[in-house]
């Protein structure tokens, strides 16, 4: 049971965004002189480098979502009903989520409503489509692949931008996950790979990019807890800037009867290319969730608002995550 438990919670867990894709890294150097010229800034200024960067990072990184949503928790209580017919109700497949005959595939689609962005106090919008799919390696281990596409909306930032939508930089990631957990953690780890998708230079980085990611989390009683870690640098591309990001995002998740749960999983991140006093974006906040069903298709709901209370100068100042997952078990 432990080994499915395993698998199923890290296939749900690692319901992740655009993993910080730093939307629009690589700006002309035209481009950054008229946004120079705009904040009254000298061509080698990083301010406005680092704020532009920061803003539409943010677009991505809140994007990125450990689901922790599905009664984590409550694995100990999987019933005789689930994998054996219909589920009769959210607590059954919540439970079923855990199931260690219950495979699970999900879809999760992501808003992210970034507010306060730019000169001009904008709104941008970061909508993911993020599918998760374990699968069975052998008998001690798993893999758990998920891929982004992140569907962007960019503000204009400085007088005279234009607004832009189209597609970001495309993610893949593959977690491979020890089916049984190690000393009572469930743990995962494998590469994460940016590729150069965007359809304008504002909404990716124009750069491959790769770099390591793992995830850890426990399990006790309504309790999920744990982190997921990673950083990427730049290894190809035309882009102009290369990338060196890094992400942490710490989870707490608490289940409720009847499919509620309350969660917590800011997304802290910094840009190691950035100044000192523009390297960090730390929010704050939290929400809450049900599982629930759309005719027989069972959906989980999830709603976050995050504040950020350290953040470059153009970067918003708060987030929006609404999160709507498919779930497929077998």
């Amino acid at each position: 049971m432990h080994s499915r438990l395993g698998a199923l919670a890290l296939a749900t867990l690692l319901v992740i965004g655009s993993s910080g894709t730093a939307v629009g890294q690589d700006y002309t150097e035209e481009v950054f002189c008229r946004e120079a010229v705009a904040l009254g800034l000298g061509r080698d200024d990083t301010t406005i480098r680092t704020g532009l960067w920061q803003m539409d990072l943010l677009g991505g990184a809140t994007a990125l979502d450990l689901d922790l949503s599905i009664g984590l928790g409550a694995f100990q209580d999987v019933g005789a009903t689930a994998g054996t017919g219909q589920l009769q109700d959210e607590g059954d497949l919540a439970r079923a989520v855990q199931n260690p005959v219950a495979d699970l595939i999900s879809l999760p689609l992501q808003n992210n409503i970034n507010f306060g962005a730019g000169s001009f106090n904008h709104v941008q919008n970061v909508l993911n489509i993020q599918p998760v799919i374990p699968i069975s390696l052998n008998d001690d281990w798993n893999l758990i692949t998920r891929t982004i596409v992140p569907l962007i909306y960019q503000p204009s930032i400085l007088a005279g931008d234009d607004h832009d939508f189209g597609l970001g930089d495309v993610q893949f990631t593959g977690f491979f996950s020890p089916k049984e957990p190690v000393n009572g953690w469930i743990l995962g780890g494998g590469p994460v790979l940016r590729f150069p998708t965007a359809t304008d230079a504002r909404l990716g980085a124009r750069k491959w990019s790769a770099g390591p990611s793992a995830v850890v989390l426990r399990m006790e009683g309504p309790w999920v807890y744990g982190g997921l870690f990673q950083n990427v640098w730049s290894i190809a591309g035309s882009g102009e800037r290369s990338v060196n990001e890094l992400l942490i995002q710490p989870f707490l998740n608490y289940n409720l009867p009847g499919g509620w749960y309350l969660t917590s999983s800011p997304i802290i991140t910094a840009n190691w290319r950035a100044g000192s006093d523009d390297t960090w974006t730390v929010p704050i906040g939290g929400g809450v969730g049900k599982i629930f069903r759309i005719g027989d298709q069972p959906c989980n709901l999830q709603v976050q608002s995050f504040y950020n209370v350290e953040k470059p100068d153009l970067a918003p100042e708060w987030t929006l995550r609404i999160q709507l997952q498919l779930l497929f078990p077998k």
